[in-house]
C-alpha cells in the first residue's frame, strides 16, 4: 500500500504541472473562441477553420517532438547526458526549419488552405487576417511543442507550465486590449502570436543555462546523423498518426459544414468545451510517455507498465468526474459560448452523449502515449487510420446523413471511434512487443 501511494504521488508530482500546462494551453484558444463569440457567429466559425487548419501543420510538428520525447527520456534514463544534449539541439534544428518551412506555405497558398475547408468565400474574406498572423509565425508554435518535449523528457514539468502561464495572461490581457481598440480578429490573432513568441523566449532562455548535466549553446547546433535518424524514425509515424486525424477531420468538417453553419458553430464550441476533458489523460498520458521512456532507458520495462497502469487508474478517476459535470452543466457551458438557443440545443446534445465514453477517451491518450514513450509508433499510427477514416468518416456520414442524425450522428461515430481504439489499443500494450523495440542508435558521432 505505501509502495502504491508512493507511486500515485510520484504520477501526481510529475503529471499536474503538465495538466496545468495544458489547461493554460488550452486557454489560448478558449480566448479566441470566446472574445470572437463578442463579434459574432462568423467570427466564431473563422477561428474553428483556422485552428482546424493549425492541427493538420501540428501533425508535423508532433513528429518532431514525440521523437524528442522518445529519444531525449531513453537517454536521460541512462544518465547519458552528452547525447541527451544532442538530441535536444538536433530537434530544435529540425524544429527551426519546419516551422520556417509551414510558415512560407500559409503565406503563399493562404486562400486555396481555408477553401479546403469549405466554409463560403464571405467567410474566407472576413477571416484571412486571423489566418494569416497565426499560422505565418508558425515557427513559434513548432519550437513552444518541441521545447516542452524537451523539459518534460527530463522531467521537469514546472518550467513549461510557467512558461504557458505567462503566455496565457499575456494573450487574454492583449485580446481583450485589441478588441476594444477595433482590431477585430486580427487583433485575436495577433494577440496569440505575440504570446507564444515570448513564451518560446522564456523557454529558450531557461533551457539554455538548465543544469550542468542539461543544457545547450547555439554552438553545437549542428547535424548528428545518427540522433536525427533515430528522431525522425520514432517521429514520423507519431506525425503521420496525427496528420490522419487532422485531414480527417477536415473532411468530416465539410460534412458538418453542409449540415448548416448552426451545426458548424456548435461543433465548435462544444469542441472547444469538450477539450477540456482531454486535458487530465493528456497530462497524464505526456508524463507516462517521459516515465516509459525514462524507465526502459534504465531496462526496467516492468516499471514502465506498473507507472501506465497508475497513471490510468488517476485519470479515468478524474475523467468519470469530468463526465458528470458535462453531462450536468452541458446547457449552462453551451450558454457561456453563444446567446443562440438552436446552436446552444446542439451543444446540449453532444456533450450529454459524449459524457459516457470519458473512461474510453483516457485508455486512448494513457496507452498511446505510453506505446509511442517506447517507440511503437506504427501501431497507434494504423489505429488511428482506421478509427478516423473507417469509422469517424464512414460511419459517421451514414448517422449524421442518411439516419438524419445530423451532428449528433457526428459525434457518435466519434464515441464509437475512441471506445474501438482504446480496446484495440489496451490489447497492444498488455501483449508487451513494446518492451524490446530498439530506438537509440548504435552509434551517435
Amino acid at each position: 500500500m505505501k509502495g502504491l501511494k508512493r507511486d500515485i504521488t510520484y504520477v501526481l508530482v510529475l503529471s499536474l504541472p503538465i495538466i496545468v500546462e495544458n489547461i493554460l494551453q488550452t486557454l489560448l484558444g478558449t480566448a479566441d473562441t470566446y472574445f470572437a463569440g463578442q463579434l459574432n457567429d462568423v467570427a466564431i466559425a473563422g477561428v474553428g477553420v483556422t485552428n482546424l487548419m493549425m492541427n493538420v501543420f501540428i501533425a508535423f510538428f508532433t513528429a518532431i517532438s514525440v521523437g524528442t520525447s522518445t529519444i531525449v527520456s531513453r537517454y536521460f534514463g541512462r544518465k547519458d547526458y552528452k547525447n541527451t544534449n544532442k538530441a535536444i539541439t538536433q530537434s530544435l534544428d529540425i524544429g527551426i526549419v519546419l516551422g520556417l518551412v509551414v510558415g512560407l506555405i500559409c503565406f503563399v497558398f493562404a486562400r486555396p488552405i481555408l477553401h479546403i475547408s469549405g466554409i463560403e468565400a464571405s467567410v474566407i474574406s472576413y477571416v484571412l487576417p486571423y489566418f494569416y498572423i497565426v499560422t505565418v509565425p508558425a515557427i513559434f508554435l513548432c519550437l513552444q511543442l518541441i521545447l516542452s518535449s524537451c523539459f518534460r523528457s527530463i522531467k521537469d514539468t514546472r518550467t513549461p507550465m510557467v512558461a504557458t502561464g505567462i503566455s496565457n495572461v499575456i494573450n487574454i490581457g492583449l485580446n481583450a486590449l485589441f478588441i476594444k481598440m477595433g482590431m477585430g480578429v486580427f487583433g485575436l490573432g495577433l494577440a496569440t502570436t505575440i504570446a507564444r513568441f515570448i513564451g518560446v523566449l522564456l523557454l529558450f532562455v531557461k533551457l539554455k543555462g538548465h543544469d550542468a548535466n542539461i543544457m545547450f549553446t547555439f554552438k553545437e547546433f549542428k547535424v548528428h546523423k545518427n540522433i536525427l535518424t533515430s528522431i525522425l524514425t520514432v517521429g514520423i509515424p507519431a506525425g503521420a498518426e496525427k496528420l490522419i486525424m487532422r485531414i480527417g477531420q477536415l473532411l468530416y468538417n465539410g460534412m458538418i459544414i453542409s449540415i448548416g453553419m448552426s451545426a458548424y458553430v456548435a461543433h465548435n464550441v462544444a469542441g472547444t468545451i469538450e477539450s477540456y476533458a482531454y486535458i487530465p489523460a493528456m497530462g497524464f498520458g505526456l508524463a507516462v510517455a517521459t516515465l516509459v521512456g525514462t524507465s526502459l532507458g534504465e531496462h526496467n520495462p516492468q516499471k514502465a507498465m506498473h507507472l501506465t497502469h497508475v497513471s490510468y487508474g488517476i485519470s479515468v478517476t478524474i475523467m468519470l468526474v469530468i463526465g458528470v459535470v458535462f453531462y450536468i452543466f452541458a446547457p449552462q457551458l453551451a450558454a457561456l459560448f453563444t446567446p443562440t438557443l438552436e446552436v446552444q440545443h446542439m451543444v446540449v446534445d453532444v456533450l450529454r452523449l459524449i459524457a459516457f465514453f470519458q473512461p474510453f477517451s483516457a485508455l486512448v491518450q494513457i496507452i498511446t502515449n505510453a506505446l509511442q514513450g517506447a517507440g511503437d509508433t506504427k501501431f497507434p499510427m494504423y489505429t488511428t487510420l482506421v478509427g478516423i477514416w473507417g469509422i469517424r468518416l464512414g460511419i459517421g456520414y451514414l448517422l449524421a446523413v442518411y439516419a438524419n442524425l445530423g451532428l449528433l450522428g457526428v459525434w457518435s461515430a466519434y464515441a464509437l471511434d475512441i471506445t474501438v481504439r482504446g480496446i484495440v489499443l489496451f490489447i497492444r500494450f498488455y501483449r508487451g512487443k513494446w518492451k524490446t523495440i530498439k530506438v537509440l542508435s548504435t552509434s551517435t558521432t
